[in-house]
């Protein structure tokens, strides 16, 4: 079986207080993308013991397969059902630590590939149960339709905004950002309209209005991130913006712009919106 599981960027990225837990609340919209990883799920031949062999292609993914988050998916599903063996593939394209939830999605479009390739006839609800507990923004993409996330992301809202035929340039400056690196920048601040409110306006006023607090402190770090920012304005992006804690700046055109070698040097992303 093979799923193609997909980004997301945040429209927006309001960080309102400190938990007592050490979490952060937060105020965000996500947004599906249309650009994948492939992911690959087999039974292994002849083994019939609770088992998953892991391996990735493409960009290469830190740590030991056996902590890869799929696996960490299975083993979590496990716990409540009986499992085969299977084999699963990952061909990695989204960039990691690009703010961009490729991770998540990976886990998300496995827990719904499980469910589907071994009929464990998993509920919406029991899919997102196992899903926030692996990663904040992991449940957005077991829905994947736009959502307004709360609290530490993991609770999701729907929202009634479509970007449907706009066009969408992802540039990655090959910039590793760690979620600790983004919140050490960031004074948490609940003052301020709310993005659920302001997203509804026409997307020309956003560039004003709806902001994300892990930029101003990412880009003094990284200044090329504020200047792929500005690249993108100058080609006629109707909103630009760093996306989740950085360090892939989007932009969103009304009309697919013309990019010849302005970012020749980063990884860009094309896509039409749905």
């Amino acid at each position: 079986m093979v799923v193609y599981p997909n980004c997301k960027i945040n429209i927006g990225l309001r960080i309102l207080n400190k938990r007592a837990d050490g979490y952060h609340n937060i105020e965000s919209v996500f947004y599906p993308v249309p650009v994948c990883d492939i992911l690959e799920i087999t039974r292994q031949k002849g083994n019939l013991e609770n088992n998953i062999t892991f391996k990735s292609t493409g960009i290469a993914i830190p740590g030991e397969a056996n902590e890869n988050i799929c696996v960490k998916a299975y083993q979590l599903i496990n716990q409540d059902y009986a499992l085969p063996a299977i084999d699963v593939h990952l061909h990695k394209q989204i960039p990691i630590g690009a703010g961009l939830g490729g991770g998540s999605a990976d886990a998300a479009f496995f827990i719904k590939a499980l469910n589907e390739f071994e009929e464990l006839n998993l509920s919406f609800g029991e899919m997102h149960h196992y899903a926030k507990q692996i990663g904040s923004d992991c449940s957005f993409f077991i829905n994947n339709k736009p959502a307004l996330a709360l609290q530490k992301g993991e609770e999701l809202e729907p929202i009634n905004v479509s970007l449907k035929g706009f066009h969408l340039v992802i540039v990655y400056p090959n910039i590793h950002i760690s979620t600790a690196m983004a919140y050490g920048g960031v004074v948490p601040n609940a003052a301020g309209e709310s993005i659920e409110d302001l997203i509804q306006l026409p997307i020309h006023t956003w560039k004003a209005t709806i902001y994300n607090a892990f930029e101003a402190g990412i880009v003094k770090q990284f200044p090329v991130i504020g200047e792929i920012k500005n690249e993108l304005y100058a080609l006629g992006a109707q909103y630009a913006s760093m996306t989740g804690s950085g360090s892939a700046v989007y932009g969103i055109f009304e009309n697919k712009p013309e990019l010849s070698n302005k970012f020749s040097n980063f990884t860009v992303f094309e896509t039409l919106l749905n």
